[in-house]
């Protein structure tokens, strides 16, 4: 099995443990703060994941040219964005189709990659990505409509997460090969860069918009631990994944998040979970079958 595939099943999984911590932590903590916890509390693994790598391969650290600094800045701002859309959209849906609508991150990468990052799919590859994404909204029975996106704010913070997100996916890949050495180093070292970028970011808005969240954040230290060690294990396998495979692909493979979302709707949050979704399992499972063996 290829590497890119373990990595993005690490995601899959700390991505959807971590957001089901992010919305426990959202009872405690306001949308900006409950993204800066996932930051600040990642930014020491993350330095160390890229210390133990550089010792591994025997490498310095890898110099930083203008196209990786602007890739990556942006990536900063529209990962911030994206979390905090994901976070205020649990206020207003259900959190498995809050989850489900950010999830047409999948579909968005395809478009937005084909589009403006010269990064086409084959047309398996087309057939796989849309085939996951219409499961996924099969499975939260979610009904994309004007009216629905008027009426709910949380289906258009859905919506708006899945589209920043697709886009950081794609700068991350883009900051990533722009350094031109061995992927997983690459990788790492755009992970920190951001992470880094995105902590100052956070503390910086917080201390000038709502000082009275920070000693919050400490005092809740367990549950924001927990986001954090998530959150970087899942950036992680995203950002190796994506720089080692079209990040399409990884979107797409990265959907079976779905599933541990499911199980965690039912069992942390006592949310119900219709027993007529099978089709959309089926569907997903399809998508990812179709991705390995012929996209």
């Amino acid at each position: 099995m290829q590497t890119w595939i373990y990595f993005t099943l690490l995601a899959a999984l700390m991505q959807a443990v971590r957001t089901a911590g992010q919305k426990q932590l959202s009872g405690h903590l306001n949308a900006m703060a409950t993204t800066g916890v996932r930051y600040l509390y990642a930014l020491p693994f993350a330095w160390f994941y890229l210390y133990a790598l550089l010792e591994y391969h025997q490498m310095e650290v890898p110099k930083l040219n203008q196209a990786f600094i602007q890739y990556a800045a942006i990536a900063c701002v529209t990962q911030i964005l994206g979390t905090v859309f994901l976070v205020a959209a649990f206020k207003y849906r259900n959190f498995a189709v809050a989850t489900s609508l950010s999830k047409t991150e999948a579909i968005q990468v395809a478009v937005v990659g084909a589009l403006f990052f010269a990064a086409p799919l084959s047309l398996w590859g087309w057939f796989s990505v849309i085939l996951g994404v219409v499961g996924v909204l099969i499975l939260s029975k979610v009904k994309l409509s004007v009216r629905e996106l008027w009426e709910n704010p949380g289906a258009g913070f859905g919506l708006a997460s899945g589209l920043a997100l697709a886009i950081t996916t794609l700068l991350i890949r883009q900051s990533s090969l722009a350094l031109a050495t061995n992927l997983m180093v690459s990788a790492a070292l755009t992970l920190v860069f951001m992470i880094t970028v995105q902590s100052v970011i956070s503390l910086m808005y917080l201390w000038l918009k709502d000082k009275a969240q920070l000693p919050l954040m400490l005092k809740h230290w367990r549950l924001c631990l927990f986001v954090g060690i998530t959150s970087v294990l899942g950036s992680i396998g995203w950002f190796t994944g994506a720089s080692l495979q079209n990040a399409a692909y990884v979107k797409a493979l990265g959907q079976v998040e779905f599933f541990i979302t499911l199980v965690l709707t039912y069992r942390l949050f006592k949310e119900k979970v219709a027993l007529a979704e099978y089709a959309g399992i089926l569907l997903v499972l399809a998508s990812v079958v179709i991705l390995l063996l012929w996209a």
